[in-house]
């Protein structure tokens, strides 16, 4: 095998020229990644001190008297408290106070801190740690589960450096982004990446977006911010995917763009007031545009309409929604996005495809039933002696996301099941929303025991919605 080398024929006097240009263009290429280095640098002391390392601490708890989290594993009655829990006085195991670490940013010089809600979430107290390692006590003004992010304050006694927020939507797949955090308590951490992918939906609910990067982004990382290359914030690190529980170059960034909207909300009342049509939507397939008579497999299918929403008399079913106040609507899953960032009472203006021609509608967004502190508390199903052996709780916006339910689906969520109960045995699970039993709509907690209190039929018939699908079971009452 031989090797062809081109050939360059320079008179002998011009050798010399060419070293040296040589010389000047290999310098030239060994100061480009210097330069990059340098300004790199530049970005990070610069934005540093606005990043912010997040203690949440929690106090500690029993054990539950049933015993599921605790082992019994050599306790001469173990088997029986493992079924029936601890006799009176007996006295439970305590779990001992934890404490998480997270991340964060300063969002402004006033002392609002940008956060996951995860990272506070059932926190007793909250601790912010500045770069120059003051620490101060935090309020949390509010969080938002639906998109995972919460906003602190903290009176530090001076202003404190802030952060600028960009635009995520600006933003292109293959540019750097910078992350800096707190991953396994390692303060001011910083990690370089890419852009990976944008627009991400990695299930954690209809109103979230996410920005996928391939910057190291770890245990520890939750909250914290991820820097375009003019130094602003354009996402917050909010989950990875990973089998091994490290880092392997998947992570996530709440769009900075949403970061605005719900920071600005939960900074005026402590509460995100979400826009709401009263629809349910699909993705348009190939198919389905097929037997619609369509050419494009864009747009939101309106499948149903809630009774009494801002959508009944404008939207009907079949309709195809391509645009929403001018912007795009691309798929079912930019929809809840742009309609839940909209002023509750805006006059907006719909683009749909019906019955195979453009129309214009124009409704006016209503506000979206919020979750409240009260109504998220769990109730234990049981009725004089009749149980299902289940802990239910309202069937909230925040659970309608996390379990896939419908809009249309009214009932109560499974949050907790008892060992050997009733409903265990018939193969009820966590995140089951029980919608009848009986003949009897079991539309909150007290309909629920009322049901059980009528229920003549033994094994009693329960419907339940399970990920968007309702299913029969046969449950034998205790």
């Amino acid at each position: 095998m031989s090797i062809r080398k081109s050939s360059l024929l320079l008179p002998r006097t011009s050798n010399w020229v060419g070293v040296s240009a040589l010389g000047a263009a290999l310098l030239a290429t060994t100061a480009i990644p210097s330069m990059a280095d340098e300004a790199l640098a530049d970005l990070v002391e610069t934005v540093s001190p606005s990043v912010v390392t997040i203690i949440a601490e929690q106090d500690a708890v029993p054990t539950p008297a049933q015993g599921q989290n605790f082992d019994f594993e050599g306790h001469p009655f173990g088997e029986f408290f493992k079924r029936f829990g601890g006799p009176e006085g007996f006295n439970m195991p305590q779990r001992g106070p934890s404490q998480g670490l997270g991340s964060g940013f300063v969002l402004d010089e006033a002392g609002y801190i940008v956060t996951n809600h995860h990272v506070v979430d059932n926190a007793s107290t909250v601790t912010v740690r500045l770069s120059d390692d003051r620490t101060f006590d935090a309020e949390v003004v509010g969080t938002d589960p639906l998109t995972d992010i919460a906003v602190l304050k903290i009176d530090a006694g001076t202003d404190l450096q802030a952060v600028k927020l960009g635009d995520s939507d600006e933003i292109r797949v293959g540019e750097d982004v910078v992350a800096i955090g707190n991953p396994f308590g390692l303060s001011s951490t910083v990690t370089t990446g890419i852009v990976s992918a944008k627009g991400r939906n990695i299930s954690e609910g209809p109103y979230a977006k996410f920005i996928q990067t391939d910057a190291a982004i770890n245990k520890g990382n939750s909250g914290g911010p991820l820097f375009n290359m003019d130094g602003e914030v354009v996402g917050v690190n909010s989950a990875i995917y990973s089998p091994s529980g490290g880092s392997v170059g998947l992570g996530f960034a709440v769009t900075s763009n949403i970061v605005e909207h719900i920071a600005a909300d939960l900074r005026d009342d402590g509460q995100v007031s979400r826009g709401w049509l009263g629809v349910s939507i699909q993705n348009v397939s190939p198919q389905l545009a097929a037997a619609l008579g369509i050419e494009a497999s864009s747009g939101a299918l309106v499948s149903d309409v809630v009774a009494g929403s801002p959508a009944d008399g404008a939207l009907k079913q079949g309709d195809v929604i391509l645009t929403f106040n001018d912007d795009a609507v691309e798929s079912s899953g930019d929809l809840p996005i742009l309609v839940g960032t909209t002023k509750v009472g805006t006059d907006s203006t719909l683009t749909v495809l019906r019955d195979g021609k453009m129309e214009t509608v124009t409704l006016t967004v209503g506000q979206h039933q919020a979750a409240s502190a009260e109504a998220d508390k769990p109730v234990e199903a049981e009725i004089a002696g009749t149980t299902l052996g289940v802990t239910v709780a309202p069937l909230t916006e925040a659970v309608r996301a996390e379990t896939g339910v419908a809009e249309t689906v009214q009932g109560v969520v499974v949050t907790d099941l008892k060992p050997d109960s009733p409903a265990a045995k018939a193969g009820l699970q966590r995140g089951d929303v029980i919608v009848k039993l009986g003949n009897q709509d079991t539309v909150s907690p007290d309909a629920l025991k009322s049901a059980l209190d009528s229920e003549k039929t033994d094994p009693a018939l329960v419907l339940i919605n399970r990920g968007g699908s309702q299913i029969f079971v046969a449950v034998e009452l205790a």
